[in-house]
């Protein structure tokens, strides 16, 4: 049943170490590491920078200095704070550089995989409900044919995958970008998540845009914490990828330095939406990266392994859009096609729209329209090419003109002769090249 976006529960604050359910052992490491690198005292400090409560801070520094890993050094000076100070022992420094050797990874603490996963069921993108004055909103910038939103709205909405395909030049990438924006709600991304004592980071500054954070008040004692830190409230993410995918990308990565792993795109795009633009364009055929596919379009997870080759599962939340200039019979077999759950094929525009189109380029464009230039181009140019009209034409052809027209010294304009000069740099004349 759909929900409405702004009903994403936020992840709840751990209240204490055995909430986290992360091995101790881990923690206490991470928490050596964190004050060894970045040279932290006061639990207010590292609480932040471990993204865990206060309480639950006080808690793990408490189990490290009786483990005599810590020591307690008093307040620096009277008008500092009124926070007691630690710092690492000798045993400790060995401690944090032992753990160091074994992973460079400090700072947030991860979430156990299996708390990741009840994240995911609260804030899943099939449970996003798309309107149709949502996806004309998104959308208003584009003139597509009168049906289509009634195609897309059900496939947006069902969080179900979609193949969109048709002549290329049609805006099939812009009608996936209008798709993402329609939605427009936040998620909880994890900074990293833990499985088997792995650390595996998740957030991605190129992938995700984090929401501002409110400031606390400075003259406060306490910081105001609303939901779990070591999450970030984010846009629901939108990864793209075009003719460089390869399956290699679609697993972990391991960082043989720093010895942690890092979430591959379609982990990263979970609660939001994963674009395969020009599909078939790929080094491995359509058909395999459909098979790679299989499992998560069907099952609602995906498989993944680590170096050890010891695999598991993660979930797979995307609502994942493959688009194609190829006609699908052509790249897959009825088996693939049918794990594919909405096709729907963008054509280009008939001759109406795409006047609309030419006449809204010109006036964004700032070049004047002609009516002898535009009867002249119907009437003589188009036939040439059995009247087959793309959306990417306008803009090509008003491009063009205006290069012309700054080259030449004139104002803008619209004539015969200059949109004769812009079709002949549109195709490609059929010939022999002599060598």
């Amino acid at each position: 049943m759909n929900i409405h976006a702004d009903a994403v529960t936020a992840p709840p604050l751990p209240r204490s170490l055995e909430e986290m359910r992360l091995p101790t052992v881990m923690m206490r490491d991470i928490l050596l590491k964190t004050m060894f690198r970045m040279n932290l005292e006061h639990v207010s400090q590292i609480a932040r920078t471990i993204c865990l409560p206060v309480p639950v801070t006080q808690e793990l520094v408490d189990l490290a200095r009786s483990q005599r890993l810590l020591e307690a050094t008093g307040t620096l000076h009277a008008t500092s704070s009124s926070e007691m100070g630690y710092q690492l022992s000798e045993n400790g420094k060995a401690r944090a550089m032992d753990a160091l050797a074994q992973s460079e990874y400090f700072g947030a603490m991860p979430v156990p995989l299996d708390i990741y996963r009840a994240q995911v069921e609260r804030q899943s993108i099939r449970n996003v409900q798309i309107t149709r004055k949502q996806l004309t909103d998104a959308m208003g910038h584009l003139i597509l044919p009168e049906n289509l939103l009634d195609q897309l709205g059900p496939a947006v909405g069902s969080g179900r995958s979609i193949l969109m395909y048709g002549p290329p030049g049609n805006g099939k990438s812009s009608i996936s970008n209008g798709i993402r924006d329609a939605i427009g709600d936040r998620i909880y991304v994890p900074r990293a998540i833990e499985y088997s004592g792995q650390v595996i980071t998740v957030y991605d500054p190129i992938v995700h845009t984090a929401a501002e954070e409110q400031e606390d008040d400075p003259t406060s004692l306490r910081r105001t914490i609303r939901y779990d830190t070591r999450y970030v409230l984010c846009d629901r993410p939108t990864v793209v990828t075009g003719g460089e995918l390869t399956l290699s990308m679609l697993d972990l990565v391991y960082n043989p330095t720093a010895r942690t792993y890092q979430a591959p795109m379609q982990l990263k795009s979970t609660g939001g939406i994963f674009i395969v633009d020009d599909l078939g364009r790929q080094e491995e055929p359509p058909q395999a990266l459909i098979n790679r596919w299989i499992v998560p379009l069907e099952e609602g997870h995906d498989i993944l392994a680590l170096q050890s080759g010891e695999k598991f599962t993660v979930p797979f939340d995307t609502l994942v859009i493959f688009s194609t200039n190829f006609h699908p019979n052509k790249i897959f077999d009825q088996a693939a096609l049918r794990r594919i759950f909405f096709k729907i094929k963008v054509d280009g525009p008939n001759q109406a729209d795409f006047l609309k189109i030419f006449a809204m380029v010109a006036k964004k464009k700032k070049m004047p329209l002609d009516e002898a230039t535009l009867v002249h181009l119907i009437k003589t140019r188009y036939p040439e090419i059995d009247n087959i009209y793309a959306n990417y034409q306008p803009v090509f052809l008003i491009d063009q003109m205006c290069a012309i027209c700054e080259f030449e010294g004139i104002p803008y304009q619209m004539t015969p002769d200059l949109i004769d000069r812009a079709w002949a740099n549109m195709f490609v004349r059929e010939e022999e090249i002599v060598r």
